[in-house]
C-alpha cells in the first residue's frame, strides 16, 4: 500500500534517507534530521512531499519512501515532479513497493498536469538503472549534474546581493 506521509513518519523517513546515503556511499554528506524533515514536509511553507510504502501485511510497517517536490522546466514551459529520494528497505525489495511508489508518483504528476517525472541515479547503480528502464524510464547519460555547495556556493555568490 502507498500512502501520503504524515506527521509521525519523520523518523522512518530520516532512517531511510540515512540508509540510502549509506548504500550510495554518501553517508558523510547526509545531514537529515527529523525536526527539519517534519518542518519541510508539514510546516507553514512545505518545500517537499513524501509518499510512504507500507508492508502488505502490516500497515504500521513502513518499508519505503519517496521524497519529491515540484520543479519547473523553462524549455517545456511547465512544472514537473522531481524525485529526490526513492528507497525501499532491503527486506522488502522485490515485492513491488518501489514500482508502486514510482507509478504513484507518475500518476500524481499526470493528475497535476506536470510535464514529467524526473530523478537521478548513480552511474554505478546498475540494478537501479535496469529497474528504472524496465518501467519505461529513459536514463539520460548525456546530462551531468552540476552543484555548488558550502564554501563553493559562498565563493560563487561572492558579493552578489539578493534583490
Amino acid at each position: 500500500m502507498i500512502r501520503w506521509a504524515r506527521r509521525g513518519d519523520g523518523a522512518a523517513i530520516v532512517g531511510y534517507i540515512r540508509e540510502l546515503a549509506e548504500y550510495e556511499q554518501l553517508a558523510h554528506t547526509c545531514h537529515a534530521e527529523v525536526t527539519q524533515i517534519d518542518e519541510h514536509l508539514f510546516g507553514e511553507r512545505p518545500v517537499c512531499e513524501a509518499l510512504i510504502a507500507v508492508s502488505d501485511t502490516d500497515a504500521a510497517d513502513v518499508v519505503g519512501v519517496a521524497v519529491f517536490f515540484t520543479a519547473y522546466s523553462t524549455f517545456e514551459n511547465g512544472p514537473y515532479l522531481w524525485l529526490e529520494d526513492l528507497y525501499v528497505t532491503p527486506r522488502a525489495r522485490g515485492q513491488g513497493h518501489g514500482e508502486r511508489l514510482l507509478r504513484t508518483l507518475a500518476a500524481i504528476a499526470a493528475q497535476r498536469g506536470h510535464r514529467r517525472l524526473q530523478w537521478q541515479v548513480l552511474d554505478w547503480n546498475e540494478p537501479a538503472i535496469r529497474f528504472y528502464e524496465s518501467l519505461g524510464a529513459r536514463v539520460m547519460r548525456d546530462w551531468l549534474t552540476c552543484r555548488a555547495e558550502g564554501d563553493g556556493m559562498r565563493t560563487l555568490a561572492g558579493d552578489a546581493r539578493v534583490p
